[in-house]
């Protein structure tokens, strides 16, 4: 961070959602990442859309869609923004389903917390579906890859999460 203090905090210490009212609107995007690990039986049977649930992954894309738009009735200091582009991909490894979700709005405020909770609701929307098949998936990596927009301007991450 390259502020020494939470402005998330009155001076009293306590939380407060922080007044972007004099901020002026710009285009923000953000992209978030994350990787479901599973059998290779159980890729395969997402991938042939077998799961007794029904497909998976377009399950999965509409949970991390609303879940982009529902993010501040969630997260209790974020503030509801009007969303313009929310979308959700997935890929298809040999043990894992790698899922990126990239955010965009015209807005006082940053997208991050929506990409990341698109991301972290369309994962927990795969293991939810998968779990009568595979009760050992895990949910790793779930971190913010890059965001533009803003004073704080361009962040990318460099290299891999492992």
């Amino acid at each position: 961070m390259t502020d020494s203090t939470f402005n998330h905090l009155d001076q009293n210490g306590h939380a407060h959602m922080v007044d972007v009212t004099p901020k002026e609107p710009t285009h923000r995007r953000a992209v978030a990442r994350c990787t479901v690990t599973m059998t290779a039986a159980t890729v395969q049977a997402v991938a042939n859309r077998e799961m007794k649930k029904g497909d998976v992954l377009a399950v999965a894309r509409v949970a991390g869609i609303q879940a982009a738009k529902r993010t501040s009735d969630m997260i209790p200091l974020c503030h509801p923004l009007m969303i313009s582009s929310v979308s959700v991909d997935f890929e298809m490894g040999e043990d894992f389903i790698g899922i990126e979700v990239c955010v965009e709005a015209v807005d006082r405020t940053g997208v991050e917390m929506e990409a990341l909770h698109a991301c972290a609701t369309a994962a927990l929307t795969v293991y939810d579906m998968c779990k009568s098949a595979d009760r050992a998936m895990t949910i790793e990596n779930l971190a913010l890859w890059e965001k533009t927009g803003g004073r704080s301007g361009r962040y990318q991450r460099v290299g891999n999460i492992s």
